[in-house]
C-alpha cells in the first residue's frame, strides 16, 4: 500500500462511521507518518475533495489545523450534482476514474458497476486517433447516460 493510501485510510478511520468532521494538524500527521507535510497536502488535495464528498478548510499559524468535513448527500442529490455540475460537457480520463471510484465508495453503485463504468471511459477504450477534447466530450456523454440509467434503476 502506498503512503498516500495509508494516510487517506488513517484520516477516514479517524472520522469513523458516525463522525462527519475531523481536525488534524498537518505537521503532527506528517511526523506520525515520517513524511513531508507536502505529502499530507497532496492527500488532502486529491482524496478529500468535493468530488469525493469532503470539504476541507484550514487555519494557519501556531495553533493551526486542517478541518475535514464529510458532506453527506442523498443518492438523488449526488446524482443530480454529478449530472448537472461535475461532468459538464467533457471530463478527462483521470477525473472519470476518480468519479467512478467515488460512486462505489459512497454506495451509489456497486463496486462491479463502478469497475464497468471505469472500463467504459478508460484511456484504453478511447485509444483511437481523435483530439483529446472529443474524447473528453464522448466520455462525458457516456458517463451521463450511465448515471441516468442508474437513477432510473433506483427509481429516483
Amino acid at each position: 500500500m502506498r503512503l498516500s493510501d495509508t494516510i487517506e485510510a488513517f484520516i477516514k478511520e479517524m472520522m469513523g462511521e458516525e463522525q462527519q468532521e475531523v481536525e488534524i494538524k498537518r505537521n503532527e500527521l506528517a511526523e506520525f507518518f515520517n513524511c513531508a507535510p507536502s505529502q499530507i497536502n497532496y492527500v488532502l488535495a486529491t482524496r478529500f475533495t468535493p468530488d469525493h464528498g469532503y470539504v476541507t478548510s484550514s487555519q494557519r499559524g501556531g495553533g493551526g489545523y486542517i478541518r475535514i468535513v464529510q458532506v453527506r448527500r442523498s443518492a438523488q442529490d449526488h446524482l443530480s450534482y454529478l449530472l448537472n455540475e461535475r461532468i459538464g460537457n467533457g471530463i478527462d480520463a483521470q477525473s472519470a476514474q476518480i468519479l467512478c471510484r467515488q460512486l462505489a465508495e459512497s454506495g451509489v453503485v456497486s463496486l462491479a458497476d463502478a469497475q464497468l463504468m471505469a472500463a467504459a471511459v478508460s484511456p484504453g477504450a478511447f485509444s483511437v486517433p481523435m483530439p483529446e477534447q472529443v474524447k473528453n466530450a464522448l466520455r462525458a456523454k457516456i458517463l451521463r447516460a450511465m448515471l441516468l440509467s442508474i437513477a432510473q434503476r433506483r427509481g429516483e
